[in-house]
């Protein structure tokens, strides 16, 4: 049933085909995949090498990313020389509204793409953290929604303390329900399940509850919770009453890095299961940072769950971007 979720997803994106930026093209992987994105109609892929940055154009970006981080120490000189940066310049692409969205990572550490992620793009003020999660499409899995989960955090936040988890929860839910179309049910993870267990761990992670439930009163968010606890009905009926997550969790967030990144790749490598991501949260502009480990297919599903991503955000918010016609006229790549 999950292969039935993301042959979904990628319909969706065909109906408003978004413009996709992708700024490593000497990856086979990726050249690949936006061939098969672009015959499908699933985006509308720029491919962006170091030939093709403008000297002007990067002159310009220089210009706004220094006037938008100089009270952060920024100099001119040094954002300069960021702009020499693939990443960069293509994160500033998606900030000003030339692209719709941005995919990379294929070939470059996760710590390459935030850079340019985190000083680039606008940070969500409700939020104002930078997160990522994985869409997981388990085979012959009957937990989430027939088989797909949403995974948090599993690539930036190394050990989040409980108002982070909190913010990690919410915009892991807010993305499910986007790309999903089906109410979140976030279930806290920890080795405890409402206090069978105790200890700093445990109390960072019901802190953690208690503060997302504050943020978005209306999600279900449950916790803290063991992972069979919050996915398998028979447990949970044993375990814990009245709740409305335990049992029937589809976001699964995690207390760690550590904890995240090893179930998301255990899961991928015993049960067979596609992970799609990592996907960042907490940025108005939509982007992803692939796993170095991706494959073609993997490629083409972020693509499509960026478009997605990029299709609401057209819908449903205002365009808070830099307008950069307003400073510069536009040279085009």
């Amino acid at each position: 049933m999950y292969r039935d979720v993301i042959q979904s997803i990628r319909s969706k994106a065909r109906k408003d085909p978004k413009t996709i930026i992708f700024p490593e093209t000497e990856d086979a992987r990726v050249m690949s995949a936006v061939d098969y994105i672009r015959a499908e109609g699933i985006a509308e892929p720029i491919l962006l090498s170091q030939n093709d940055i403008d000297p002007f154009q990067q002159q310009q970006f220089a210009c706004l990313l220094y006037e938008a981080k100089k009270g952060k120490g920024m100099t001119m000189a040094k954002a300069q020389e960021l702009m020499q940066d693939r990443h960069f310049y293509a994160a500033m692409m998606l900030r000003c509204g030339f692209v719709d969205g941005m995919v990379s990572g294929a070939a470059h550490a996760t710590a390459v793409v935030m850079r340019a992620v985190i000083n680039c793009l606008d940070i969500n003020d409700r939020i104002g953290l930078v997160s990522s999660c994985f869409l997981m499409g388990i085979p012959n899995c009957s937990y989430g929604e027939g088989g797909v989960l949403c995974y948090a955090d599993c690539g930036v936040m190394p050990d989040p303390t409980s108002e982070q988890l909190a913010k990690i929860a919410v915009s892991s839910a807010a993305f499910f329900e986007d790309i999903m179309d089906k109410p979140a049910r976030v279930a806290m993870l920890s080795f405890s399940s409402k206090g069978s267990a105790n200890g700093p761990w445990v109390e960072k992670v019901s802190k953690a509850v208690e503060l997302a439930k504050k943020l978005k009163s209306d999600c279900f968010i449950d916790g803290e919770l063991q992972a069979d606890s919050a996915l398998v009905p028979e447990v949970a009926a044993l375990k814990l009453k009245d709740s409305a997550v335990a049992g029937k969790a589809n976001v699964l967030i995690f207390p760690t890095l550590d904890a995240g990144n090893i179930g998301y790749k255990l899961t991928e490598r015993l049960a067979h299961a596609r992970a799609i991501g990592p996907l960042i949260l907490g940025t108005i502009q939509p982007c992803s940072d692939l796993s170095r480990g991706c494959s073609v297919e993997d490629i083409i599903d972020v693509t499509a769950v960026t478009v997605v991503r990029a299709q609401k955000r057209s819908l449903g918010s205002q365009n808070v971007s830099i307008n950069l016609d307003k400073h510069y006229a536009y040279t085009g790549l």
